[in-house]
């Protein structure tokens, strides 16, 4: 059966950094102020911006430099996207993509004298099958969207970032987005078939299949999900649905340690189950949720782990999940496990672990995304732990621990005398970010789990990439993009 849907979806845009400048248009170039005079004609007024909103000028956590100035420009439809990039390439003019700007690296942050491409009126759900199980949806679709759509046909769409509610498809695909489901789900490329892009000189490619399998050709596909825009703009997926399952169940199990809560991940993972979702809450995390909510959820050093599980056999699997996490312990008497039966105390659970740790007010706070084997989780967290007493900072961490994805928080209280938040950050932060990113290496993980590398991370890419792979993919951005005109500084 198949189902077309026009769904109508937008980009909250309350949380642009604190420190983002006001865009210009005095500022405008000649160049860009002729740009927007032929894009005007083209493609009308209220299409091409030249004094922008600030919240365009930086995504969640990077602004722009003080005194960028660009172009704004928000296609109705592909064939604007291709005019824009057309015009671009034939003046040589860097264009910088933009979802929900919802990204935490500096993905969509703009480049003095560019074009910004926001993709965010393209919010046409194509269609829905639930027979191919899967639908064809527009890149700016807001994730949660998605799946709200899907339900009444009893079908959701797996990938589910924190910021679903905000993020877009386009902006997920660019990142390779991931979110707590990844344990069971996979992150964002486990879920796309097929793209359509458009390349830097205005070409549309479609690339993948409908079919669940297809190997035919290179796959451009894969290469594309995670590129952050600099290969090729993406503006619409072909993306795989999942029936909703039968019943969910959410396990709550508080151990005294957070060496024990990561034992109890092991211990998860020597037994039949494969939960939804697995993630792991430290003490202080605990402490900064209830700082933030009052939720009161904190109790001494004892961490907690959240899990859900999810299909058929939810009792079995329940039964067999509290065995398991009762031996991933060196003290089992001191393992609490609940399992939530209250949906609304299980609900507010989940709603504490996306959003209870707050902004951290009153703070100079940078938050990290490494990754590492599951397995090594002890050991990431004790060095949390010691890089904080090393630099004299607070350290708490949250961590899909279905995936060994971890999400620390480093801060310093601002002083009394000093409480601006757009104060740039103390370097005493910068310095146990890297500390913490060479550790991940060093226990054989990734600089960037589901954040991607935008400019917040270009620096410490040739730590993880060698020499041999970098040069290959500077030739992949040449065969597609030869005036390195997408995305300018990110990611590669």
């Amino acid at each position: 059966m198949t189902t077309s849907i026009s769904a109508s979806t937008s980009a909250d845009t309350s949380a642009v950094p604190a420190s983002a400048p006001s865009a210009d248009a005095s500022s405008l170039s000649p160049h860009l102020r002729a740009l927007a005079e032929r894009l005007q004609g083209l493609l009308g007024e209220d299409v091409v911006l030249t004094d922008p909103d600030p919240v365009y000028t930086g995504d969640h956590a990077v602004p722009s430099a003080p005194g960028t100035s660009f172009l704004l420009t928000l296609p109705r439809d592909v064939e604007g996207v291709q005019t824009v990039l057309r015009l671009a390439h034939e003046t040589g003019t860097t264009v910088v993509p933009r979802g929900a700007g919802s990204g935490l690296s500096g993905g969509a942050t703009p480049v003095d004298g560019s074009i910004v491409l926001g993709l965010e009126r393209l919010t046409r759900i194509r269609e829905i099958d639930v027979l191919d199980e899967v639908a064809v949806v527009e890149a700016g679709v807001i994730t949660a969207d998605l799946s709200e759509a899907l339900a009444p046909h009893g079908f959701f769409y797996a990938p589910d970032p924190a910021s679903a509610r905000l993020s877009s498809i386009g902006g997920n695909i660019a990142t390779n987005a991931g979110g707590l489901h990844c344990a069971k789900y996979g992150v964002t490329r486990e879920s796309v078939l097929g793209l359509e892009v458009v390349l830097a000189d205005g070409t549309l490619l479609r690339t993948g299949h409908r079919s669940i399998k297809g190997v035919t050709g290179l796959d451009l596909t894969q290469l594309l999900i995670g590129s952050e825009g600099t290969l090729a703009i993406v503006v619409a997926a072909t993306v795989r649905i999942r029936p909703l399952p039968v019943a969910r169940r959410t396990v709550l199990a508080r151990f005294p340690t957070v060496a024990g809560a990561a034992a109890g991940v092991n211990a998860i993972s020597r037994s039949p189950v494969r939960p939804a979702a697995c993630e792991l809450l430290d003490a202080r995390s605990l402490e900064d949720i209830d700082e933030n909510t009052g939720a009161g959820v904190a109790a001494g050093e004892s961490a907690v782990l959240l899990v859900e599980l999810d299909g058929y056999g939810i009792a079995e699997q329940a039964d067999d999940l509290i065995v398991a996490l009762g031996g991933g312990d060196p003290d089992p008497s001191g393992v609490e496990i609940r399992v939530l039966e209250d949906q609304a105390e299980a609900e507010h659970w989940w709603e504490l672990r996306r959003s209870g740790r707050g902004s951290g007010a009153g703070h100079f706070r940078l938050g990290e995304d490494v990754a590492i084997p599951k397995s090594r989780l002890a050991d990431a967290f004790a060095v949390i732990e010691r890089i904080g007493r090393e630099h004299g900072i607070r350290t708490s961490a949250v961590a899909h621990a279905g995936d060994g994805n971890l999400h620390p928080s480093l801060s310093l209280p601002r002083p009394e005398d000093n409480p601006d938040p757009s104060a740039p950050l103390p370097p005493v932060l910068h310095d146990a970010a890297d500390d913490l990113v060479r550790e991940a290496l060093a226990l054989g993980g990734t600089i960037s789990g589901e954040h991607g590398i935008g400019t917040a991370k270009h620096s410490w890419l040739d730590l993880e990439l060698s020499d041999a792979s970098r040069a290959l993919q500077r030739r992949l951005k040449d065969a597609f993009d030869p005036q390195h005109l997408l995305n300018p500084g990110k990611a590669l």
